[in-house]
């Protein structure tokens, strides 16, 4: 099976700013046009799975009920917008635990990938970060840079690692991934 992987801040929903956490459903905002792009993906028979690192419950500057709020509610909007999200994993560790699943690892996709049977070498990964482009080639994804988020084109000559796609948005990605379908 083939699916699209999506980090949350910068792609799904407004990117808060380095250091800062969306540590309450109130501080949440949808990206414009990314409710659109995952219902038309879930349309077109696509699994779709966030995968996100939440290191502000592990810092205790929320808790995991507060992020619970924030997904339960971020998964009926979708739905009401005719979207699915499959499944939701999230690290919530630190970046000094060193944990497995803490993207740029991973960790969180190769769960996913054994929970759902997903082939990772026919799927995609849409972060807004170059860790994100990182987690995307070390499971076997092709990866796509939003440029929505965290990470600025004007960077491009500093990045590590250089993504398959960059797209403005994740409605931009997802036009291209079905005219590739």
């Amino acid at each position: 099976m083939k699916a699209i992987f999506l980090d949350r801040d910068g792609v799904i929903n407004k990117y808060p700013g380095d250091t800062k956490y969306v540590a309450s459903w109130e501080e949440f905002r949808f990206l414009p046009r990314s409710k659109k792009a995952i219902a038309e993906l879930h349309r077109n028979g696509f699994k779709i799975f966030v995968v996100s690192n939440q290191a502000g419950v592990g810092k205790g500057l929320f808790s995991q009920d507060a992020l619970d709020k924030i997904t339960s509610n971020m998964l009926k909007e979708i739905k009401k917008a005719h979207g699915k999200i499959d499944a939701v994993y999230y690290c919530t560790h630190r970046q000094d635990e060193n944990c497995p699943c803490r993207k740029p690892k991973a960790g969180l996709i190769d769960l996913a990938r054994q929970e759902h049977l997903i082939d990772t070498g026919h799927s995609f990964f849409i972060g807004d970060t170059i860790r994100d482009v990182h987690t995307a080639k070390g499971a076997g994804c092709k990866s796509i840079l939003v440029l929505s988020g965290r990470e600025k084109l004007s960077n491009q000559k500093a990045w590590e690692s250089q993504p398959d796609f960059v797209f403005k948005d994740l409605f931009e990605a997802v036009k291209s991934i079905l005219k590739q379908k």
